[in-house]
C-alpha cells in the first residue's frame, strides 16, 4: 500500500489525545469518609466514560474521546491510592479536620463550613479545604476563639 494513502495524524490531533495529567496537591490526601466514597464514585465514572469510547469506530475520534476520561481514571487513581481517610472529629470543643465550623466576620456575615479534604471542598456547598486559609487559622481553636485572615476578624460561635 502506498504511503499517499494513509492517513497521518497532525500534531493536533496528537496533542488532543495526550492530555497533560491534572495537576496533584503536594499536601497530604486527607479525606473524610464521604470524600473517600466519592473518589471511588468518580473513579467509577471515569472508567465507565473511557469504556464508553471502545465503541467509536474511528480511531482518531475514539482517541479523542478517550482523552479525557484517561486523563480523570489516571488522577483519581492516584488521589484514591494516596487517601489517608481521617476519622469523624472525637469532640466538639476544638476545630478539627471534619468539623462543621460556625463564624461570624467583622463585617457581620455568619458563615458555616465543613473542614474537609482537598477533592471534596465546595465553597458553594458548604466545604472549605483543610489547606485554605480560613480552615488554617481556624484549626486547633474553640468556641469563643478570635482568629484573624485577610485582616478580618473571625469569631467562632459553633462547632459540631
Amino acid at each position: 500500500m502506498s504511503v499517499a494513502f494513509t492517513k497521518e495524524e497532525s500534531a493536533e490531533t496528537a496533542a488532543e489525545t495526550l492530555l497533560p495529567d491534572r495537576p496533584v496537591s503536594p499536601h497530604p490526601n486527607l479525606v473524610t469518609e464521604a470524600g473517600l466514597k466519592a473518589l471511588e464514585l468518580q473513579l467509577r465514572e471515569a472508567r465507565e466514560a473511557y469504556d464508553a469510547t471502545s465503541t467509536i469506530e474511528d480511531v482518531n475520534e475514539r482517541r479523542r474521546q478517550a482523552a479525557g476520561p484517561l486523563r480523570d481514571l489516571r488522577y483519581f487513581a492516584e488521589r484514591l491510592h494516596t487517601a489517608q481517610l481521617v476519622a469523624a472529629p472525637a469532640s466538639t470543643d476544638i476545630v478539627a479536620f471534619g468539623s462543621t465550623v460556625t463564624f461570624s466576620r467583622d463585617d457581620g456575615r455568619v458563615q458555616t463550613y465543613r473542614i474537609v479534604g482537598e477533592d471534596e471542598a465546595d465553597p458553594k456547598a458548604g466545604s472549605i479545604s483543610y489547606v485554605s486559609p480560613v480552615a488554617r487559622i481556624l484549626m486547633g481553636k474553640a468556641v469563643g476563639d478570635v482568629a484573624e485572615v485577610g485582616g478580618q476578624e473571625l469569631e467562632i460561635t459553633g462547632i459540631s
